[in-house]
């Protein structure tokens, strides 16, 4: 819609015909083909201008007409298109999808009333930006996509390694590298290889400088090329790796030895020490459940198991072996040149202070990586409870625990040495292996059992109560599963007043942990009874005693596999110690003395916990493992 006021009086309607014109009365035809619509207005004022002046004028655009084109050839989908009378060859071309994979990008051709007007090349457009060959399109115009004709390939050190188009005429390994976008930073620019099919006959590899007139060498189709990349090898450097500070490459020097690459200790010292050192903490009083004497139960938070685990935030360094590796060119092999590292540090030891050449890689290892004798290991022992100077210690090469607590200042008065206990990591590994390998036979003999009493039964009833005794058992496998281990070593501690010298002369390990704690004052009785409770320890009572304080056995309980766990660790069952029932007190279990932190176990009835025989000797399963009295009453064995 164009309106004009002054000497000029327009108020109409135009359609931009075919030549991309349209027809003003009293001015005539103006061409507008290719003009944006913000320019509009200028361009018209301009053309008006020459004709009339003093006037103003305003140009609104109206509904853009549509035009159907038609896109054929090798296109990804061919066919007719309806289109803005505005949109041009590349336009249409995105909105058809393109060229398909047998598409040509470079011989583009826009074909109206039989005749080709344009040929646009889109790698113009798509690398250079260049679309002085994009035309706007009419009605009926014919895009015509031919099939891709010469092919070539780039790999290699080029910033963007693909399949290219060759254009008709001649195409150098210059082009192509351009269309690639260049060499990359880490190309070899000596020399590049073309593989290439001869005569459609065989293939044959050729390979020249990437220079002069090497770039000029014309392409063919099929033709792929390699460009290379130069070599990993640093010519002045060695590399430094391990429990170092600073692992990586150092300039070489003439003369360098070992102790230029490593010149004192604090070279040695890794990230991850200062990363734990500079780490703040804070030891509140939660998170850690406790017994009545102390002793640690499982459900430990992570703050709780960082008081009670040794852990070390440095890595004990091997000083007997490093290593230098040495590629030997003239026999392509590695040579190894162990050294003493202690040695070489300081450069006191020229035999050990290696010279080093480029190339060379020193690897520092830990104690870790490879373990040295018991003799030279860092032995972090942790002393906990009733000691005069409690804390983490390092042990003496070959000191038994006997020594140590000896050494660091000995027991308090208090000390209940009967009921203290000690965990190594070894045997904790050990039991939980074993306590694993029992609940993996079990499961398989829970599901054997199921599925033998499931074909014997008879009637409905039978096979529901089959289905639920197997769900029951199911679930108790699956808690039996949370049962951790404890690492526990029973050390068999004389039951009346032990002493210093009683400790065993079991000679110390990393990580181990000694707890010993103040004199218990109960005797707990659990399980199946009429009075799960603690009761207070009276000198002289026995097993039998303190089961009557507890209403002795209820009807579901287990008489003749009563158990006691001594405050040390031991364990002693009614079948050990003869008959006892029938009355509480007969058979040397039943008259046996509790002492001080010991526990008394009644277990409830096999029938009761429709268990097959693998379950029933509970001490045999747990107490062989150390495992703690709370760890029973979880999975509820009582």
């Amino acid at each position: 819609m164009v309106r004009g006021w002054g000497q000029v009086d327009l108020d109409t309607s135009v359609v931009v015909d075919r030549n991309g014109s349209i027809y003003l009365p009293q001015v005539g035809n103006i061409s507008v083909a290719g003009v944006r619509y913000h320019a509009l207005q200028g361009h018209l004022k301009n053309a008006i201008g020459k004709v009339f002046r003093n006037f103003e004028l305003n140009v609104t655009l109206g509904k853009l007409r549509s035009i159907q084109v038609f896109v054929v050839g090798q296109a990804k989908r061919p066919g007719a298109y309806t289109v803005s009378s505005l949109s041009t060859l590349i336009n249409t071309l995105f909105a058809s999808g393109g060229p398909s994979a047998k598409g040509s990008l470079r011989h583009i051709q826009v074909k109206r009333n039989g005749k080709a007007v344009t040929e646009l090349d889109m790698y113009d457009f798509l690398l250079k930006g260049d679309k002085s060959h994009d035309i706007p399109l009419q009605p009926g115009d014919v895009i015509y996509i031919p099939p891709v004709e010469q092919l070539v390939a780039i790999a290699g050190s080029v910033n963007n390694p693909a399949i290219y188009e060759l254009k008709k005429g001649t195409n150098t390994l210059a082009d192509l590298i351009e269309m690639s976008g260049g060499l990359s930073t880490v190309a070899e620019g000596d020399k590049v290889r073309i593989d290439r099919i001869d005569s459609r006959k065989m293939r044959k590899v050729d390979e020249f400088a990437l220079s002069g007139a090497g770039l000029e060498r014309p392409l063919k189709d099929g033709d792929v090329v390699h460009v290379h990349s130069i070599s990993g090898q640093f010519s002045n450097a060695v590399t430094l790796r391990g429990n170092v500070a600073s692992p990586g490459r150092y300039p070489w020097k003439e003369g360098m030895r070992v102790s230029d690459l490593i010149p004192n200790m604090d070279a040695l010292i890794v990230p991850e020490y200062w990363a734990g050192q500079n780490k703040p903490f804070r030891f509140g009083a939660g998170g850690e459940s406790k017994s009545e004497q102390g002793k640690s139960e499982q459900g430990k938070s992570e703050q709780s198991k960082l008081r009670t685990r040794i852990k070390h935030s440095q890595n004990e360094i091997n000083w007997d072996y490093a290593l230098v590796e040495r590629l030997k060119k003239d026999e392509m092999s590695t040579a190894l040149l162990p050294f003493n590292l202690g040695k070489a540090i300081g450069g006191k030891d020229a035999e050990n202070n290696l010279l080093l050449q480029p190339g060379d890689v020193v690897t520092i290892f830990s104690q870790e990586d490879i373990q040295v004798p018991s003799a030279k290991q860092s032995v972090y022992v942790r002393l906990e409870g009733e000691f005069n100077h409690a804390g983490v210690y390092k042990a003496l090469p070959g000191e038994t625990l006997r020594q140590l607590v000896a050494r660091v200042g000995g027991l308090t008065p208090q000390a209940y040495l009967f009921g203290s206990e000690l965990t190594r990591e070894a045997t904790r590994q050990m039991q939980q292996k074993r306590l694993d390998e029992i609940v993996d036979r079990l499961e398989i003999e829970v599901q054997r059992t199921a599925g033998r009493t499931a074909a014997a039964a008879l009637s409905k009833e039978d096979a529901d109560t089959t289905r639920a005794q197997a769900v029951s058992q199911a679930a108790l496998v699956d808690k039996m599963r949370q049962v951790k281990a404890t690492g526990r070593i029973v050390m068999e501690m004389p039951e009346q007043n032990p002493q210093l010298k009683d400790l065993p002369d079991i000679v110390l390990e990393d990580g181990d942990r000694l707890y010993v704690p103040a004199p218990a004052s109960t005797v707990s009785v659990m399980g199946t009874v009429y009075n799960q409770n603690a009761f207070l320890y009276r000198r002289g009572l026995s097993v039998s005693d303190y089961l009557g304080k507890a209403g002795g056995p209820t009807r579901d309980g287990e008489e003749g596999d009563v158990y006691l766990v001594r405050a040390d660790g031991v364990v002693f069952s009614n079948r050990q110690g003869g008959s006892m029932f029938g009355g509480f007190g007969f058979g040397s279990f039943g008259g046996r003395e509790a002492m001080p932190g010991d526990t008394i176990v009644v277990p409830e009835k096999l029938e009761r916990l429709n268990l097959t025989k693998e379950f029933k000797d509970w001490t045999q399963i747990f107490y062989q493992f150390a495992i703690g009295i709370a760890s029973l009453k979880t999975i509820g064995v009582f």
